[in-house]
């Protein structure tokens, strides 16, 4: 399967909304996501599905990766998302509420018989279900990424939403889990309050740490939060820098550990200041 390339931000934009989708490049985004799901009322699926096909051409070769969401495949839209919402120009479909094995099968099939047969494959987990089986859903072929959706989880399971995001703490790292096992990025949950710059902020930093490679985002203003909290800090960079000099050649006079800044530093030190300088480094 092909893969999704690098996505700090993935902003989402109604497929009943041109207008939007047009300023999406502006933004900055890693990838745009027209969405004919949750962003379009039931009476104008028929039309988001155009909008979607004829956007999606607009915004090949603008920068950002482009996407097109379509319904669930339960759903009484899925069939004719499929054949009528995805077109030329495409880097991915995004599927919202995977669940089974089967769903992955369905969707692969339905992909094929409309001559998208390489199209990556971005899942949805947000029930309950999905991300109990997300490793099982990660590892199927048609997978190329995911991400968590924790509004409808926490819908689906029947709790209450807090700021504090306890109740989806669990569920949240074991997406970020499955995807690591899996070898494919995972995309963490929207802050549905815009104007919450200090949420998102607080949200991405907690996001990276758990090992999420990008944010979901509902707005414009939460692109430019988003690109800039999934790439190391130059100081971060400078440290891990001098720590694998210094690792390095103790390492050649064959000590395995050494003191560094008055920590501890081994081999699983010594791979996280790998990762950081990794991060850095933009893609090619």
């Amino acid at each position: 399967m092909a893969a999704i390339g690098r996505l700090r931000s993935l902003l989402f934009a109604p497929a009943v909304r041109p207008d939007l989708i047009a300023k999406g490049p502006r933004s900055g985004a890693d990838g745009i996501v027209i969405d004919c799901e949750d962003a379009t009322p039931p009476d104008a699926k028929v039309e988001a599905r155009a909008t979607a096909r004829e956007a999606a051409r607009e915004l090949a070769g603008e920068g950002p990766l482009v996407f097109v969401r379509i319904n669930a495949v339960p759903t009484e839209w899925f069939a004719d998302d499929v054949c009528g919402a995805l077109g030329d120009g495409l880097d991915g479909v995004v599927v919202p509420k995977v669940e089974t094995v089967g769903q992955l099968d369905t969707i692969g099939a339905a992909l094929d018989d409309a001559g998208h047969p390489d199209l990556p494959v971005v899942l949805g987990l947000e029930t309950v279900l999905g991300v109990a089986d997300a490793r099982q859903l990660l590892t199927h072929p048609r997978s190329a990424g995911a991400y968590f959706g924790a509004e409808d989880y926490v819908a689906d399971l029947g709790g209450v939403r807090t700021v504090g995001n306890a109740e989806v703490a669990v569920p949240r790292a074991q997406v970020a889990i499955a995807g690591r096992l899996a070898g494919v990025p995972t995309l963490d949950q929207i802050v549905a309050d815009f104007r919450d710059d200090d949420r998102f902020t607080a949200e991405t930093a907690e996001a990276r740490a758990m090992g999420f490679r990008g944010k979901l985002c509902i707005h414009p203003a939460q692109v430019a939060l988003a690109n800039a909290g999934f790439v190391p800090s130059a100081e971060e960079v400078d440290r891990a820098q001098r720590m694998l000099t210094a690792y390095d050649e103790a390492k050649a006079q064959g000590l395995g550990a050494i003191a560094f800044d008055g920590q501890m530093v081994d081999e699983p030190l010594a791979a996280q200041a790998r990762a950081i300088i990794e991060a850095a480094t933009p893609d090619v």
